[in-house]
């Protein structure tokens, strides 16, 4: 299988799309001027406790408090409490944890009033977004993430992936890490350990080391509630997780970012550097790699594939709904019930690579085509068992209930990815009247005259829906042609998959966006309305 990963940096925002054999199956979104919080870890202070939860409201700087429930304190949270009140009373000294005595562990049916004060600082890592009206879920069980192990201290367990099947290797590995392990630190060893070098391993155990000792020398320095350890941006961080020998390519469209993910590759696995590349063509690189078609596809309410069957798509606040409908399918010569087989497994595909797209997370509750074979019910489900194997998150499949209805729970993080498929109208701006479209190559025309003329600016691109592009470029003489002759060759027209009919972007030549939408438009829209409502029924 051909994986490539195609990074577009935006001015306010990173998109990362995961494509295997040209198709789309991961797209994550992140605000730039937003941190990634999963994985992030502040000293934070506890607001108040509640004993009907059993649980505690954390201040961690957010709008809305942060939720620690007891069973998220961790087994050595005694041992936890005891380094932390040594590290805060005596900021000048930096304790070392692998020189401390681990204490026994807290009781697991115990009360949060027993082992947390309002005001009491806690060193805590966000475990879950803020989702919906939530905010932040957190633990006390600290853990450092890295390519081949997760460090966490206050812990000397030692714990294999069960992936690694083969018996002498998990032996190998737990004896190399007993050897190279400080006392007091945990580690659990990844799947992509697998066959890895001492040295390579110890690099990284080192690595993880120093982040926990710069953690504790931060939270001596600052006031709570303030970050003391950031996640590795989400970029690096979704390489981290998914890297592997069978990425082709990692195109990315900004010299920064590309140098990062080109160091971090360089530090994983330096005979893959070269797959890094650097993509400086003028076309979006979203379009060129037929990302924005896909997206437009695939994130609607209705969702199309094989044979003109379609799935319906729609969430709620407790769970999301899938609903399989046949579609022109019901015409098929075969008969009803491998009919219904049929469309079933293609479905299970399409839904198996939605949950991935889209991120989708919590209760998933699939309305399949009903069978009356129980072999067919039963093929279903293994299949649908098959193709999520693949899928990162934790999860759990249940047979098909009386009903037709399959169950799936999966890991949910972060927010569900929602991405708008329907375009804003870019020319009434909501009025619900458009200006004549054959006058829009005037419009066009006339705003690029006015930057050329008026404001001087030169080299810069003007991007327009492909159709546009192809009216304007159409013929031997096009209009593209004359008004590069009359206004000179200091700008170019192309086309952006991601606009709109009548829509238009344009950009300077150091790549930042020309904001020349005129006031006017924009506030006739609520004008309008504001007039017809005060407008008197006849």
């Amino acid at each position: 299988m051909k994986s490539e990963l195609i990074v577009d940096v935006q001015p306010t925002e990173v998109s990362i799309a995961l494509v295997e054999d040209s198709r789309l199956v991961s797209l994550q979104k992140e605000s730039r001027n937003l941190s990634y919080a999963v994985g992030d870890i502040y000293l934070a202070k506890v607001k108040k406790l509640m004993p009907g939860l059993n649980a505690a409201f954390v201040n961690v700087g957010y709008e809305k408090d942060a939720f620690l429930h007891y069973l998220d304190l961790g087994s050595q949270f005694s041992s936890y409490s005891s380094f932390l009140k040594q590290m805060l009373d005596d900021k000048k000294r930096q304790p070392a944890l692998s020189k401390s005595k681990l204490l026994p562990d807290i009781d697991k049916h115990g009360s949060i009033t027993d082992v947390l004060t309002p005001g009491q600082e806690l060193m805590v890592q966000i475990v879950k977004e803020p989702i919906s009206s939530k905010g932040p879920r957190l633990t006390t069980e600290i853990s450092f993430t890295g390519r081949y192990m997760v460090l966490i201290p206050f812990c000397d367990k030692i714990s294999i992936s069960q992936k690694i099947k083969s018996t002498e290797e998990k032996l190998r590995l737990r004896q190399l890490i007993e050897s190279i392990k400080p006392k007091n630190f945990g580690v659990i060893v990844r799947t992509s350990a697998e066959g890895k070098r001492v040295a390579e391993l110890n690099h990284e155990l080192k690595t993880l080391l120093k982040c926990w000792d710069d953690a504790v020398a931060k939270a001596q320095r600052v006031e709570a509630p303030s970050l003391i350890f950031e996640e590795e941006s989400r970029i690096v961080g979704v390489l981290r997780d998914i890297f592997s020998p069978s990425f082709e390519n990692i195109y990315v469209n900004d010299t920064d970012i590309c140098n990062q993910i080109s160091k971090y590759v360089n530090l994983i696995a330096p005979e893959r550097q070269e797959i890094v590349q650097l993509y400086d063509k003028d076309e979006p690189i979203f379009d060129h790699f037929n990302i924005t078609r896909q997206i437009k596809s695939s994130f609607g309410k209705i969702v199309s594939f094989k044979s003109g069957a379609y799935i319906i798509i729609e969430h709620t606040e407790a769970l999301h709904v899938i609903d399989v409908n046949s579609g022109n399918r019901a015409k098929a010569s075969n008969d009803q019930e491998s009919n219904a087989l049929e469309v079933n497994l293609r479905a299970a595909d399409e839904i198996a690579r939605q949950l991935r797209l889209r991120d989708m997370g919590g209760i998933i509750v699939i309305d399949f085509i009903d069978m009356n074979k129980s072999e067919h019910r039963q093929a279903l489900y293994d299949h649908m068992r098959e193709i999520m194997a693949n899928d990162r998150a934790r999860h759990n499949i249940l047979p098909l209930s009386k009903f037709g209805l399959m169950q799936i729970t999966r890991q949910r993080v972060r927010p569900a990815l929602d991405i708008t498929t329907t375009e804003a109208c870019p020319s009434c701006y909501g009025k619900g009247e458009v200006q004549p479209s054959l006058l829009f190559t005037d419009t066009l025309k006339e705003k690029i005259n006015y930057l050329l003329n008026t404001l001087k600016v030169s080299d810069f691109i003007v991007y327009v829906h492909p159709f546009v592009d192809a009216y304007i470029k159409k013929g031997l003489i096009s209009m593209y042609t004359r008004w590069r002759l009359s206004m000179g060759r200091r700008f170019r027209i192309m086309p952006d998959q991601s606009l709109a009919y009548l829509q238009y972007r344009i950009l300077d030549k150091q790549r930042n966006e020309i904001d020349l939408k005129e006031e006017k438009d924009m506030n006739s829209s609520s004008k309008a309305k504001s007039k017809a409502k005060n407008q008197p029924e006849e």
